[in-house]
């Protein structure tokens, strides 16, 4: 299992078009994705689910991937935060 955090740096937070980008991100991947924040849990591959987080600019989420793929979805996950969010 790999885990990472990272700070919401989008002034409008997580809202649908970058909800839509994540999702369509994380399901390129085998490994399971999911994101935390405020002690809830939603599938990253799951745009209902990321939304229902509620995750503004500035809010600290947590990522964990756990799967087969699990090194290179962290890698590429991180990187799509950092340039869209």
């Amino acid at each position: 299992m790999k885990a990472f955090q990272y700070t919401v740096q989008d002034k409008q937070g997580i809202h649908a078009r970058p909800a839509g980008l994540l999702v369509k991100k994380a399901s390129r991947f085998q490994s399971e994705i999911t994101l935390e924040h405020e002690g809830k849990t939603g599938d990253a591959k799951r745009i209902f689910a990321v939304m229902a987080l509620g995750i503004k600019h500035g809010d600290t989420l947590t990522v964990r991937l756990s799967g087969p793929d699990e090194e290179t979805a962290a890698t590429a996950m991180e990187a799509f935060l950092k340039a869209n969010l």
